[in-house]
Parts: structure tokens; C-alpha cells; sequence
């Protein structure tokens, strides 16, 4: 297991705001674990009595609508936090986070991220700044559900996944997402998502294997943005 002080992940979260003495302290009490691609970490609604720390893979954060649709909000990638804001509000987990490939985490108990909050300014700083660029990006999606087509928004979720994740050896991208799952990140019925995925592949934007998607016209899908 590593030691936090020596993780490569803390710097692109707020956990690099602490001093190497709170590093040493936190890595003696974490637990690290590996989630299975499918398993849920957390559901909505669930009391969260510590924070996860993102070491590798991927997850969704969604939230069920009330016509039972699940609806996802965001994508964490390795290096993010989850559960900070419920924590902080000390609120149940709004969201539910289900991991999109095989994941490793670490689980940093409550009691050690209160205090720290509570004598480390830099680091209470550094996660206020975070949840204001959260809440900054949930503004903007708001705004594209309002103004944006569906076939917009999906072609921005591609491009999205492509520039944040990548793609693998044969150009597919490394996050793969079924069909069901676009469609409720984007808001629209899977049928109208199938529908427009072919139209971006009969126009050479994309092409698909199975479920995979590789990017074929990264220019003409920000045209369509």
C-alpha cells in the first residue's frame, strides 16, 4: 500500500494543500480498495463517514430522476475526491458514484478530513475552490440541457471522453459507455441516442465495435458543438 506522502494521484486534488506530517497521519489510517467494474462505492442517500481518494479508473456520479431514469451528472477520473461536498454539508450522498472500469481507491475516514479542515487553511481553501469549479460546471450544464440539441450534447460528451481519457492501442476510446449511458448523461431516450450515433457514423465522425466508439473527425464533431 502506498503511503500518501508519496502518491503520485494527491497532487491533482486538494489533498496536496497538506503538510507531509497530516500526509503521514492520514496514510496511517486510509484503507485502500479495489472496486470491480459495475460495483457501486456509494448510493445515493447513504451517510459517507470518510471521503474516497481516486487512485485509478473511472466512475459515474449519478442520480435517479423520478421516473426512475439515472441520470449521470459526471465522470471522476483518477486523482479526483468523492464525497467531499456531503462530508462537508454533512449530508447524506446525493449522488450515487458506480465504478465504469476497475478501480482503485483509498478511503480516508471522516474524523481525519474535519480536522484537517479545521486547522490546515490552505487545505480548506484548496477544497472550496474545487466544489466552487464543481458547482461552476453544473451551472454550464444546465444551461446546455436548456440550450444546446441533443445531437450538440452528444457530440460535446464525445469529444469530452476523448480529451480527458484518451484512447486505447486501436484508437477506441478508453472509457466505454453503453448506449443507455450516453443517453442519460446527455438527457434524451437511448433510442434517440442509437439514432443519433449512427447519424455521426454515416457522416465518418465516428466509427463503432460493439459498444466501443473510436473517434474519427475530432474537427467536424466540435462543428457540430
Amino acid at each position: 500500500m502506498s503511503k500518501c506522502e508519496q502518491c503520485i494521484v494527491r497532487q491533482f486534488n486538494s489533498l496536496k494543500a497538506l503538510t507531509k506530517d497530516e500526509l503521514v497521519r492520514i496514510s496511517s489510517c486510509k484503507t485502500s480498495k479495489i472496486i470491480k467494474k459495475g460495483e457501486v462505492i456509494f448510493e445515493e442517500g447513504e451517510t459517507l463517514n470518510g471521503i474516497y481518494c481516486v487512485k485509478d479508473g473511472v466512475c459515474k456520479l449519478s442520480k435517479l430522476s423520478a421516473n426512475g431514469k439515472d441520470q449521470i451528472v459526471k465522470l471522476v477520473i483518477k486523482g479526483d475526491l468523492l464525497g467531499q461536498r456531503s462530508l462537508i454539508g454533512n449530508e447524506s450522498a446525493n449522488l450515487s458514484a458506480t465504478a465504469l472500469k476497475d478501480m482503485e481507491v483509498c478511503f480516508i475516514p471522516k474524523s481525519e478530513i474535519i480536522n484537517d479542515l479545521q486547522n490546515n487553511s490552505n487545505f480548506s481553501m484548496d477544497v472550496l475552490q474545487k466544489m466552487a469549479h464543481d458547482l461552476k460546471e453544473s451551472d454550464n450544464v444546465i444551461v446546455n440541457m436548456a440550450q444546446k440539441t441533443v445531437k450538440q450534447r452528444l457530440a460535446e460528451v464525445l469529444i469530452y471522453i476523448y480529451q480527458h481519457f484518451g484512447a486505447d492501442t486501436n484508437d477506441m476510446l478508453n472509457v466505454v459507455l453503453s448506449r443507455e449511458e450516453y443517453a442519460n448523461i446527455v438527457g434524451t431516450a437511448t433510442e434517440s441516442a442509437i439514432r443519433i450515433l449512427s447519424q455521426f457514423k454515416k457522416e465518418g465522425l465516428i466509427s463503432t465495435s460493439g459498444k466501443q466508439i473510436k473517434i474519427e473527425d475530432i474537427k467536424g464533431l466540435k462543428k457540430v458543438v
